[in-house]
């Protein structure tokens, strides 16, 4: 059975779209959606993903705003900034570019951000409403994932879903968005003694452990959906590029598979709509 590519970069264009249309039916009302964006040092990674997802926010229509803080920043500057923007009724949304220096408590600053600002969903209350099955703002990544699953398979219910990997990022709010949809899930991570034998059985396989190439054509059943979160820079002939967590052209006579730039993309254009829901909530 050969593979269908799931063509990620299209079904991203019709979020951007729906969510450029929202943002101008909440301009007719008056609401001018702002989102700022922190960024603590200057981690080439994390300065490339600001500059994407300024350039995305301006497409759909979205007013950025940068707050760039030097490495050494203290905590306690970086959570007076957040405290501000918390208060700042011209902010829908707030952005904290992650990783953050070692010396910053991650979750605390997190925690920090007003939920109903939280355009990542990391915020407790967020978190705890998701698990819930509650109408609150949720991570980016798990988010679309669901939306491309619903465009590419319809109803979900009663699927195998295997979710390879537990962040609090991706894997523990991807199973509980795929619960919501009434799959039946099971989480495989590092300590997992059948994680292969587990994925064998799915008939959706969200990949999001953070290791190259993982997963190959003899981790899946004939048919299976996979989606490949995983964002993995390697060495190849002296060259570095980036790779998914499934071995693409080893798995295209099995499943079928979206490319990890256009998860990129399609997560950008789901934080907006995040931005968008978090305008409605204030």
């Amino acid at each position: 059975m050969s593979a269908r590519i799931i063509d990620g970069k299209a079904a991203a264009a019709r979020v951007l779209e729906q969510v450029r249309d929202d943002v101008h039916t909440l301009k007719a009302e008056g609401i001018e959606p702002a989102l700022a964006v922190i960024l603590v040092g200057n981690d080439p990674a994390s300065e490339v993903y600001v500059r994407n997802k300024i350039v995305r926010a301006e497409e759909a229509g979205i007013r950025s705003l940068e707050h760039c803080l030097p490495a050494d920043c203290s905590e306690a500057r970086l959570l007076a900034l957040i405290a501000e923007l918390n208060n700042d009724r011209s902010v829908n949304g707030i952005l904290l570019q992650l990783p953050l220096p070692a010396h910053i408590d991650e979750a605390r600053a997190l925690q920090a951000i007003a939920a109903a600002k939280d355009v990542d969903g990391f915020h407790s209350e967020n978190v705890g409403g998701l698990s819930q099955g509650r109408n609150v703002l949720t991570p980016c990544t798990p988010s679309g994932c669901m939306h491309l699953l619903k465009e590419t398979c319809g109803d979900l219910t009663g699927k195998h879903a295997v979710v390879v990997g537990r962040s609090n990022i991706v894997g523990k709010p991807m199973a509980a968005l795929l619960l919501q949809a009434h799959c039946s899930v099971t989480v495989v991570h590092s300590r997992s003694t059948d994680a292969k034998a587990l994925c064998q059985l799915a008939d959706i396989v969200v990949a999001a452990v953070g290791r190259p190439r993982m997963i190959d054509a003899g981790w899946l059943k004939p048919g299976a959906v996979v989606i490949d979160v995983g964002i993995n820079r390697i060495d190849d002939q002296g060259r570095s590029r980036l790779v998914g967590d499934v071995d693409f052209d080893n798995v295209l006579d099995v499943g079928f598979r979206h490319h990890p730039g256009a998860r990129r993309r399609r997560t950008d254009d789901h934080r907006f709509s995040d931005e968008k829901h978090s305008d409605r909530c204030q």
